[in-house]
């Protein structure tokens, strides 16, 4: 996507294939900075730190840094340690573990002088295809828009479609388009008139420093807001429809996403407006059937008691730094998802079309692994 004038993907092979380059989210939007990872143990790294993160962009990367494993050592015991350490950074997301399976399942037949090359074969075609069906939901998330625009009546169909949305899912939770801000770009593009309510996303503020960092890059109107404000946006009449990306769906259409994103579903149903869930095929989970066993992540409480931004002083120049928010010792729950029912998501926007969140339209257009 586009970052002052230039084309930017969020991951891509570097060193003629044997390390991989990454823009560093931890330090958006106050600066760009790109790393270059060359090991497995980096790439574990990177994860855990949220140097990269977003359930799409960390199963590309988990792929990728499963090929660095084997690099260091294509052994079935150092690809077993490699798959472990890296299925156990991120829990919930399902990306992850699909995306290091269908690695394994790809070299583990292989000779050990070939599974380098196979394994980097794989995890380029996981990379390209994330950026094809990410651009398909863009693409099918855009007639759901024209659609909204066509019902209006026709002296306000000029008017801006107000669409709120939750974290981050663009292309930096991606390899390119995003999820739920890839019909957004596919609107903006097209010229459609089209503004968007962005969420803070407490406590890592995902929304705030990267969704509306990429927003202003690609010239999308929008205006950031507390989480707390969206429902009485909706009341307000303000906001025309709610999308969101998702870390995993159950095959019975229940959606795990960003902590807060059942609260917008529960606002948007009690509003009458539609509220739109995002996802390419390797977010959905066919072995689940019920959220419950979801393992939620917990993150560390210091994102709850701490907050960072950029500090200006008369001694230095702007630096990044945290702040207490909170007494000393004060007690903090920080669970990273939630998960809403199916009966609240009006329908998921997948790259093979827009299908009820329920069993039995997943069954019927994807074809079970």
């Amino acid at each position: 996507m586009n970052i002052n004038g230039q084309n930017w993907r969020s991951i891509w092979l570097q060193d003629g294939g044997n390390s991989i380059s990454v823009i560093d989210q931890t330090k958006l939007p106050h600066h760009f900075k790109i790393l270059e990872l060359s090991s497995c143990s980096e790439v574990v790294d990177a994860i855990n730190s949220m140097v990269v993160r977003g359930a799409p962009l960390i199963g590309v990367v988990g792929a990728y840094g499963l090929m660095l494993a084997l690099l260091e050592s294509p052994t079935d015991k150092n690809m077993e340690s490699a798959i472990e350490k890296l299925i156990s950074t991120r829990p919930t997301a399902v990306n992850l573990r699909w995306a290091i399976e269908r690695v394994v399942r790809r070299v583990k037949p292989l000779k050990l002088e070939e599974r380098v090359k196979a394994a980097r074969n794989e995890a380029d075609l996981i990379a390209e295809e994330d950026v094809s069906m990410c651009e398909a939901i863009g693409k099918n998330g855009l007639t759901i828009f024209q659609k909204l625009l066509d019902k209006r009546p026709q002296n306000k169909r000029q008017n801006p479609l107000n669409v709120l949305t939750h974290c981050n899912a663009g292309w930096l939770a991606t390899v390119d388009w995003g999820t739920a801000l890839s019909p957004i770009y596919k609107a903006h593009r097209s010229g459609m008139q089209i503004h968007v309510w962005v969420d803070e996303t407490r406590p890592r503020n995902q929304g705030a420093t990267l969704t509306a960092f990429e927003l202003a890059k690609e010239g999308v109107p929008h205006t950031l807001i507390v989480d707390n404000a969206g429902g009485y946006l909706m009341q307000k009449g303000l906001v025309d429809v709610v999308i969101v990306g998702a870390d995993r769906i159950t095959y019975t259409g229940d959606v795990c996403n960003k902590i807060g994103t059942y609260l917008k579903a529960l606002a948007a149903h009690d509003n009458n407006i539609p509220f739109y869930v995002a996802v390419p095929s390797s977010t959905i989970d066919w072995k689940l059937l019920d959220w419950r066993d979801i393992k939620i992540e917990e993150r560390n409480v210091e994102e709850v008691t701490e907050i960072s931004g950029l500090i200006s002083d008369d001694t230095d120049q702007p630096h990044l730094a945290k702040v207490n928010l909170t007494l000393p010792g004060i007690k903090a729950f920080n669970p990273a998802f939630d998960v809403t029912p199916s009966d609240l998501v009006t329908a998921l926007i997948t790259e093979r079309g827009v299908l009820g969140s329920n069993q039995e339209d997943l069954s019927r257009v994807f074809d079970l692994p």
